[in-house]
């Protein structure tokens, strides 16, 4: 099955696919093709009840960790271990040699190869992640693009173009825990970068330097790097 966490083919991640975490989900037009998506269209539309509920359950979840599969644009899958912290706060431990880290600790994310010795700063405040760390999952004005219900998935799509551009985050949620399944972000050229989460714990607490960014090491790296 294509979402098997033990599929083969992963594959590390290239840092525009890392990117993708925080940076970049198919755009608008295609969700408006998708029979069953309820479009909202201007800041007076009302966001169903059930998305309402599922967002206030899923803003009441302060601390979580699990494992996630990563696929990218063109099929590539990765995978390894997150941590969230709201607000603001979340780190993604890649498997395999190339030791990738995403790290966002309330205000920057960064991207971290070790393997090459980069790090990539980047405001959270213009990235589709912030929508989904906020303290409260905002579904107010136009933010909502579309809603879908089924019976067994309810999908969130969010964009924000005055804070990140043309990028959308797309949410899915289980209707009847409310739990998170994923997310996909689909950068300002259309290219997805999907999210699948499983083996979640709530609640949990976190050693102080989880979330921690050298922005020292950070500015000597780039500081230094070959131009």
């Amino acid at each position: 099955m294509k979402n098997d966490p033990s599929a083969p083919g992963k594959v590390a991640p290239s840092r525009r696919q890392l990117l993708g975490l925080g940076l970049a989900i198919a755009g608008a037009a295609a969700f408006n093709a998708v029979p069953g998506f309820q479009v909202l269209a201007s800041a007076q539309a009302a966001v169903p009840a059930a998305a309402q509920k599922i967002a206030d359950h899923f803003s009441s979840v302060k601390s979580m960790s699990g494992e996630f599969v990563q696929f990218g644009p063109k099929g590539e899958q990765t995978g390894g271990k997150f941590f969230l912290e709201r607000p603001g706060k979340i780190r993604f431990n890649y498997d395999g040699s190339s030791n990738f880290r995403v790290i966002s600790d309330g205000k920057s994310v960064v991207i971290l190869n070790k393997k090459l010795n980069t790090s990539d700063l980047y405001p959270l405040s213009k990235t589709p992640l912030k929508l989904l760390l906020d303290d409260r999952i905002d579904l107010s004005g136009d933010r909502v693009k579309s809603v879908k219900q089924e019976d067994d998935l309810t999908t969130i799509q969010l964009a924000d173009k005055s804070v990140f551009g043309n990028s959308k985050i797309t949410m899915m949620f289980d209707p009847k825990t409310f739990d998170l399944r994923q997310w996909t972000i689909t950068d300002a050229q259309g290219k997805d970068t999907t999210v699948m989460i499983f083996n979640t714990k709530e609640g949990v607490s976190f050693a102080p330097d989880t979330f921690a960014i050298d922005y020292t090491a950070n500015r000597e790296l780039n500081t230094n790097r070959p131009r």
